[in-house]
């Protein structure tokens, strides 16, 4: 085992090297958060502990304040929403002198809109115009001039105005989270030719790229796949120490297909566990666990009968036993019958999702008796290969569950799963009767779950056809105005009503559970874990002082 594993280190990315280790999914694809890249959730663990937003998320996932000390919201007289932000003043990048400006904000936020990722940036006023420029080839002076007009503007140092094309509650909850709304280091990039930009990030040395955040990024080794985080002691966002703790000077995220072994053998100290089957036997003492902000749920081909019958959807929705379909299979679950988690803000009360389909089989095959087109064999689609989430075994139980109320269901493994959901049968719908897919949110607002199921989402179920398009127009009217909606409790009720149409009315999906994520971490990391959004989370990484280490400063 040991020669094994000697010889696989260096394919596998594992080097000698100081401080914390921790084994992640994927490597990043770029460090420059502005300009970023379509594959944006490898990037994530990076950012997160390099850069910071003008807002941030609290325990309880609310808005909290971030470089942004605090902020006032109005709307014009041409019906947008306005936003100033007044920045902290005492924010300095990591090379201790530069301070934060709204500036940065500016010269970033410019950028994104020039990026892989600049749809992103549509809602703020004037964008969508720059877009359509680009999209038809305009000269660059052409595009750069529409971006001097676009709804971001610095009114001094340290104040931010952003307009909005129209009110939308959840642009605070973006600005937490979503790294294209973090500032650039301006005083370090203007003037700068694009490639100049491109080896600033692409070649991190001598303090830069700078960060805000509690690391910034020492190296980027590709061929090593490895990235080299060093503490920034000018961060204004330094880990809580308490007594016997420190700031982890050294930390290195690093890609390999053999992290459970390493870690078994003492040479990572944090593995995210990526099999359901490994959290079957007997679990560790360090093992630990995360609930996201996740949903994984069934979703019916409306347009195929006999699915294209929402009573036929909800009768099925409520023949399933979300407590037995997930009983024994990890160490803790969070069985759901709604799409939203409770533990995002804007939730459905127990008492609205108790008027949601939820188990009642006999009900269930009452309802479905007699059905036409429920004589042959329903096909069950799902994702083939490992996952933390426990599909295989999910799979198998809806089949057994399913027969109770007298439907066969067929289940069929898929490693070309998006195609084969999307794959249209000669007669014009999808192939598919039924498929199992997770949802995790980008933000912690519940816009972030529904935009899968608009019109251009991608949610592959035909719901646009039932009943000529009128049930999704009257959701899509529900999220428009609960998305302008000011008042929280106003816009909550709206986004419940949006939920009842989806899962009651229609029953386009059946919610089976709320997924959590499982790692293993060193006892000697404090405050090492998962975000609600599945990322790694640095930003209140301290170690425990050994015996004998003294002192718990930096």
């Amino acid at each position: 085992m040991g020669l094994w594993l000697a010889a696989a280190c260096g394919p596998c990315g594992f080097q000698p090297d100081p401080g914390i280790k921790i084994v992640v999914p994927a490597m990043p694809t770029t460090l420059d958060w502005s300009f970023s890249d379509p594959a944006s959730w490898a990037n994530y663990p990076v950012m997160l502990a390099t850069q910071k937003g003008l807002t941030t998320l609290g325990t309880d996932n609310s808005v909290q304040p971030g470089l942004a000390e605090r902020w006032e919201r109005v709307r014009d007289a041409q019906g947008h929403e306005v936003y100033t932000f007044h920045l902290r003043s005492d924010v300095r990048w990591s090379d201790g002198v530069t301070p934060l400006t709204a500036q940065d904000f500016v010269f970033g936020w410019r950028r994104a809109m020039l990026g892989r990722e600049r749809g992103e940036m549509a809602e703020i006023a004037g964008v969508r115009e720059a877009l359509e420029l680009q999209e038809k080839g305009a000269s660059g002076e052409k595009v750069l001039a529409a971006l001097e007009h676009t709804g971001v503007e610095a009114l001094d140092a340290q104040t931010l105005r952003v307009t909005l094309e129209r009110p939308r509650n959840y642009f605070l909850s973006r600005l937490a989270n979503v790294y294209l709304f973090f500032p650039a280091p301006s005083a370090d990039l203007v003037g700068k030719s694009d490639e100049e930009i491109r080896d600033y990030f692409d070649r991190p040395r001598e303090g830069r790229p700078l960060s805000l955040g509690p690391y910034r990024v020492e190296q980027w080794d590709r061929a090593g796949e490895r990235v080299r985080l060093v503490h920034n002691p000018a961060s204004a966002f330094q880990p809580p120490l308490g007594p016997g703790e420190r700031p982890a000077p050294v930390v290195t995220l690093m890609k390999s297909e053999i992290g459970s072994a390493l870690y078994e053998r003492g040479r990572v100290d944090f593995v995210f566990i990526d099999s359901a089957l490994a959290l079957r036997g007997k679990r560790p003492a360090d093992l630990h666990y995360e609930p996201l902000l996740s949903t994984y749920f069934l979703v019916f081909n409306t347009e195929r009968p006999p699915l294209n019958r929402p009573e036929v959807r909800r009768a099925i929705s409520r023949a399933l036993d979300r407590d037995a379909l997930l009983a024994g299979l990890l160490p803790a679950v969070r069985p759901s019958n709604v799409l939203l988690p409770p533990e995002l803000p804007g939730a459905a009360t127990p008492e609205e999702a108790a008027l949601l389909p939820h188990f009642d089989r006999d009900r269930a095959r009452e309802e479905l008796r007699g059905v036409p087109g429920l004589d042959r064999p329903l096909r069950l689609v799902f994702k083939a290969g490992d996952s933390f989430v426990p599909e295989v075994a999910i799979a198998e139980r809806i089949v057994a569950q399913l027969a109770t109320v007298g439907i066969t269901v067929t289940l069929d493994a898929r490693s070309d799963f998006s195609a084969e959901v999307a794959r249209r049968t000669p007669e014009g719908p999808r192939a598919y009767d039924l498929y199992m897919r997770r949802l995790g949110a980008d933000y912690a607002h519940p816009n972030t779950f529904f935009t899968l199921f608009e019109r251009e989402g991608n949610h592959q179920s035909g719901w646009e056809t039932q009943a000529g398009g009128e049930p999704m127009a009257r959701f899509e009217r529900l999220l428009e105005e609960a998305d302008a909606e000011a008042d929280t409790e106003r816009a909550r009720t709206l986004y419940v009503q949006a939920q009842q149409v989806l899962l009651e009315e229609q029953a386009v999906i059946a919610p089976l559970y709320h997924p959590d994520r499982y790692y293993r971490a060193r006892a000697k990391l404090r405050g090492l874990d998962v975000d609600p959004f599945n990322f790694l989370a640095l930003k209140s990484l301290r170690l425990a002082l050994e015996p004998g280490q003294g002192s718990a400063s930096p």
